[in-house]
């Protein structure tokens, strides 16, 4: 059973790759949000089967996608451009939250995370309904 375990933790592999081997609607992604920023390295992530694609840009975003070049994540300390975020949540944020910003943004299966500026944490439905702040 050790043995097994073992076996799947190792399988786990992260490589550094070209920009130009990210698949394409990811560079579509960071050409359409991020105009004018410039990738400094791509991080490819294989987890049991799943790959990963973290994009790290020069302004200290990280940029999570899957695969199929989905975003899922996104990290850093400047504000997310207006964009990327469903309209639901902007308008949440800005008529509860309206001297801050949203610095992240992480899409789970039935859940979206969001970190405001002042490192609050809300938590929303798919469809971008308030559900709840985490802790």
């Amino acid at each position: 059973m050790t043995l097994a375990a073992f076996m799947l933790v190792s399988c786990d592999k992260e490589e550094a790759i070209l920009t130009d081997e990210l698949p394409a609607n990811v560079l579509g992604f960071v050409e359409a949000h991020y105009d004018g920023k410039t990738i400094l390295h791509v991080v490819k992530e294989l987890d049991n089967l799943k790959t990963y694609y973290h994009v790290y840009l020069d302004n200290g975003t990280k940029l999570d996608f899957n695969r199929h070049g989905s975003i899922m994540k996104i990290e850093g300390l400047e504000k997310i451009p207006d964009t990327i975020i469903p309209q639901l949540i902007l308008d949440y944020v800005q008529a509860n939250y309206a001297s801050e910003f949203i610095r992240g943004w992480e899409v789970e299966d039935a859940t979206q995370d969001v970190k405001l500026s002042n490192d609050i944490d809300l938590e929303f439905d798919e469809n971008g309904n308030f559900l709840r702040i985490n802790g």
